[in-house]
């Protein structure tokens, strides 16, 4: 018999609720910051980043900011295997894009240089 893997189930109508109740938690943040208008800057500030965090934790709460969390620590895990190039291999090849720029920029100088010639000095008769 196979092995059977439980499902997590998660509840559509909370999870909306949870992602409806972020914006609202944002939304009175802002509405805070500009309804505190008389008051003192950083009690605006304060009741701006109340609602921000009230957000975030809402947020980190839902399946949403759980899924995201997971993603970044596979994302973080994943850049822990790269392997980064040596200091003289890095150099190097940034000596060979610079080369590259340099060439393709007096080709294409060249080129813009021949096409003014032949457009304006043979086909116009245009003299400076």
């Amino acid at each position: 018999m196979a092995n059977v893997t439980e499902a997590q189930t998660v509840t559509p109508g909370k999870e909306k609720f949870l992602l409806v109740m972020v914006a609202v938690w944002v939304i009175l943040g802002v509405g805070a910051y500009y309804v505190l208008a008389s008051q003192p800057g950083w009690q605006r500030v304060l009741s701006f980043l109340a609602g921000l965090v009230l957000a975030a934790a809402t947020f980190f709460y839902a399946d949403a900011g759980r899924r995201l969390v997971g993603f970044a620590r596979d994302s973080w895990k994943e850049v822990g295997k790269m392997v980064w190039p040596k200091r003289n291999e890095s150099l190097q090849l940034t000596g060979y894009v610079f080369a590259f720029v340099l060439v393709v920029a007096l080709y294409l100088w060249l080129s813009d240089k021949i096409v003014e010639f032949v457009l304006y000095r043979l086909i116009l008769g245009w003299t400076q």
